[in-house]
């Protein structure tokens, strides 16, 4: 019976025919997309019929050498698999792929630096940015909502590095999330009410714990007859249920370090434009001062996210992030955030790698000069099955929500 080809020995033929393909484009050879896959497929089964190549193998030779040559190389066939949701290249030979919530390293590579290099250029090209030693750090999103962060040399020690975060076709629903345990039904109802009479709701998480995922979801609980303006450094959000909405986007500055459009500068242009509700993808500086000036003054039902460890460090970090922005007395600004926000909505990533709701608190107000939070849901864990798997629920614990106004003004029961 003949043996499968080695990794090593199907390596060794892919790169021999993609020279062969790559030395007659440089003498002038043209091929249309559908003419070169052609060709490459003809050349592998000559080279079968020369040594013995099972067929699956023939047609992951196939399609490598012309996504080496066409699409993003061996980036191309992980962009495809529905299951990635992230890419990590840390340089030419050594890339790690997450996949159903598990990390593991992809055994393909790069032929070499220059390779991947060129697929980095060709990648930012298609969305007008630019990346080289002289500004070697860029942030950018795909056509297909991916977000795609670069780093190279010398700032990158070993190699290019480039991170793609991966978003599904279909945005997740409240529903998908109850089927995988992220939250209970009563959890979701009681947010449902939140959401429909216009609380200021912040989630809280670190990164990685499913943050812009449960935005996404908790929007499909938002009246479809609003104005929403949603503002982000890189579109993620997947916002389908709503016809009146606008989506912002920042702008870098370009090669000589003008005309960026910041979160700020979008915040401030966002009130001009009548929304009902502002959506900010994340906080992470002093726009901060913005977002609370948005949630005090009418735009009730406003949501943002950011990172942090648990619902009261974000409310520090809200604090720290304000000041840098602003002197203004600390107590102060606590006021402005317990007037602001309403609800806070933590997420976590547990050891199994599940992304839970670890807790949802209301911001009740000051009490002295600290600002009080309670605890409303919280998440009991149980132990673990045979598996590894994190056993537990999201409980009601027996506080109840102190500000019922919002939802005595919907005519929602509490």
């Amino acid at each position: 019976m003949l043996k499968q080809k080695t990794m090593k020995e199907i390596s060794e033929i892919k790169d021999e025919i993609y020279r062969e393909f790559v030395d007659k484009t440089v003498v002038g050879t043209e091929y249309s997309d559908a003419e070169l896959y052609e060709a490459i497929e003809e050349k592998v089964f000559e080279k079968s019929r020369a040594t013995y190549i099972a067929q699956p193998q023939k047609v992951s030779i196939v399609k490598s050498i012309y996504n080496s040559m066409r699409g993003m190389d061996v980036l191309q066939e992980l962009i495809d698999d529905p299951d990635i949701t992230e890419i990590m290249v840390n340089g030419p030979d050594c890339i790690f792929v997450e996949k159903k919530g598990s990390l593991m390293r992809y055994p393909e590579k790069f032929i070499d630096v220059h390779k991947l290099e060129d697929v980095i250029q060709q990648i930012v090209s298609k969305v007008n940015r630019v990346v080289n030693e002289t500004s070697p750090i860029v942030d950018f999103r795909l056509m297909d909502g991916s977000r795609v962060n670069v780093v190279l040399p010398p700032v990158s020690i070993d190699g290019p590095a480039v991170t793609i975060r991966k978003f599904p076709e279909k945005p997740m629903t409240m529903e998908k999330l109850i089927g995988i345990g992220s939250l209970s039904v009563e959890a979701a109802k009681f947010l449902e009410k939140l959401v429909k009479a216009g609380y200021n709701i912040f989630i809280s998480g670190g990164t990685g714990s499913g943050k812009t995922t449960f935005l996404n979801a908790l929007s499909n609980y938002i009246p479809e007859d609003e104005r929403i303006i949603t503002i982000e450094d890189a579109a993620e959000l997947q916002i389908k249920n709503i016809p009146n909405i606008v989506r912002l986007e920042v702008r870098n500055a370009n090669v000589e370090g003008k005309n960026a459009v910041t979160i700020r500068d979008l915040l401030k242009s966002a009130l001009r434009m009548r929304p009902t509700r502002i959506i900010l993808g994340e906080v992470r500086d002093a726009a901060a001062c913005e977002m609370l000036s948005v949630m005090n003054t009418g735009h009730d039902g406003s949501f943002c996210t950011g990172h942090a460890n648990s619902s009261t460090d974000m409310l520090s970090r809200l604090e720290t992030l304000v000041l840098s922005g602003m002197d203004i007395p600390v107590p102060a600004i606590r006021s402005q955030i317990a007037a602001a926000i309403d609800i806070v909505i933590h997420l976590g990533r547990l050891r199994d790698k599940t992304r839970k709701v670890l807790e949802i608190a209301e911001v009740v107000g000051m009490d002295g000069d600290k600002i009080k939070l309670e605890t409303l849901f919280e998440f009991i864990e149980e132990g673990e099955d045979s598996n590894g798997k994190v056993m537990g629920q999201l409980c009601r614990t027996q506080k109840e929500l102190v500000h019922t106004e919002k939802l005595q003004r919907a005519g929602i029961e509490c």
